[in-house]
């Protein structure tokens, strides 16, 4: 394979850590014990229709510990596989500025004070950023390298609906002018195979974030698990799962939409086993990512091969 990004053709998260840091860096992801307004009643008692009833944090330390506990529990896991690196302190569980600032700033001072520690990541809505929450996340990313991720999924407003998003486009927008007044790194997460959206809906949304001011891209296929409103659609046949090789030729589109400077967080996601309903091919993680790999070299695909700002 020709050299773009070491060994791969898109931008990786990896990548992107080593050379910033010049080490393997790897994500402790943290529960802090946060709400969210689209579940505690303020917006909706529901959530959005896909999310677990462990705020997308399922594979997040137990908010029955603190920060330090969740931290130290977690690392002790990690440094089984990697016996070497600095940490990413990831706010994950639901929506993590969505409390008091000082209580905010309690927690994340408490997160990267701990040893190794070289960024902050926290996980949010659109609808939670207002200046308080601003000022809060300047005086970090003075302190260390902070990025914010947002929960977009569509830019097609139909389909925020029907997933009980909660909030529109313009909230969006908003947001990110907001933090990148702040020099604030921007992560955008997408799902791909949402309820009544074809292809062209998909693409359309990764080509608006490739045109936004935006720094990372999550890309995620669409889990059906266990206990979610979801299971409403699939159980009456208005749902239906991406194939295997539909989302591998969908994703290798994906990547060819993006700016060459744009970081790719995530291809695919994970969703525990035993919550899992479908696709059960997604199990197959490293699999899909191989094949990822494989389509974009037999056809030759790379990142930033079709973006246009137009």
């Amino acid at each position: 394979m020709n050299k773009y990004w070491g060994d791969k053709r898109y931008y990786s998260l990896n990548y992107f850590l080593r050379e910033k840091f010049g080490e393997k860096v790897f994500k402790i992801s943290l529960d802090a014990g946060f709400s969210c307004p689209n579940r505690d009643g303020s917006i909706s008692n529901r959530g959005c229709i896909f999310c677990s009833a462990r705020g997308s944090g399922d594979f997040a330390g137990s908010r029955a510990y603190n920060i330090t506990e969740q931290f130290e529990d977690i690392k002790t896991m990690m440094n089984k596989k990697w016996r070497e690196g600095k940490y990413i302190a990831y706010f994950q569980a639901y929506t993590n500025t969505y409390a008091p600032v000082e209580e905010l700033r309690r927690k994340y001072e408490e997160a990267i004070s701990q040893p190794g520690v070289v960024a902050l990541a926290i996980a949010t809505r659109p609808d939670c950023i207002d200046k308080k929450v601003i000022e809060l996340l300047s005086e970090f990313n003075k302190k260390i390298y902070t990025w914010v991720e947002l929960g977009l999924q569509t830019t097609k407003e139909e389909t925020a609906r029907i997933i009980n998003r909660g909030y529109e486009l313009k909230d969006f927008e908003a947001a990110l002018r907001a933090l990148r007044a702040e020099d604030i790194d921007v992560v955008v997460h997408t799902i791909l195979g949402l309820p009544y959206e074809r292809e062209e809906d998909m693409l359309n949304t990764v080509k608006y974030i490739a045109s936004s001011d935006v720094q990372g891209i999550k890309l995620h296929l669409l889990h059906l698990m266990k206990n979610t409103p979801l299971v409403e659609l699939y159980e009456r046949g208005e749902l239906k799962f991406l194939e295997e090789q539909q989302y591998i030729d969908l994703i290798c589109s994906c990547i060819t939409l993006l700016p060459k400077n744009m970081v790719i967080h995530r291809l695919t996601g994970d969703a525990p086993r035993n919550l899992l309903i479908g696709p059960l091919w997604s199990l197959k993680k490293w699999e899909i990512l191989n094949a990822i790999d494989k389509t974009l070299e037999e056809k030759d695909l790379s990142q930033g091969l079709y973006f246009s700002t137009k």
